[in-house]
């Protein structure tokens, strides 16, 4: 992910989803985005906060079930103003003639339920 956002790999970032309709709005990724980077474009500080994701934040890999013959996404989870659990959820993909990166950000929202220790298989304690 990285090396796709370090050579021009562009961000789509789904800021409101079908998913959110009857959430509760603090669990949306607008809402997170809008709180924690409030003065700055979203693909901006969204790009910044994929390039500082590390292993020890990584949680695990699934498979898209609804679209199988895409490639697996990736979550981690990181906490913001030492209180603010985030749940971030990346795919990465080739996408076109020239094989061009792009990195879908499905989730980039307010955890829902706290972060465990044991959901962070790299997580040094």
């Amino acid at each position: 992910m990285k090396y796709a956002l370090n050579n021009g790999a562009k961000i789509e970032f789904q800021a409101k989803r079908l998913v959110d309709n009857g959430r509760d709005e603090k669990y949306t990724n607008q809402y997170t985005i809008n709180t924690l980077f409030p003065d700055e474009n979203p693909l901006y500080a969204l790009k910044r906060e994929l390039l500082t994701l590390s292993a020890e934040d990584y949680m695990r890999t699934v498979k898209d079930i609804r679209f199988p013959n895409r490639s697996e996404m990736r979550e981690f989870g990181r906490t913001y103003n030492a209180k603010d659990d985030v749940y971030i959820k990346i795919r990465v993909e080739l996408l076109g003639t020239y094989g061009n990166a792009t990195t879908f950000v499905m989730s980039f929202h307010f955890a829902e339920k706290p972060f465990m220790p044991s959901m962070f298989p790299y997580r040094k304690t």
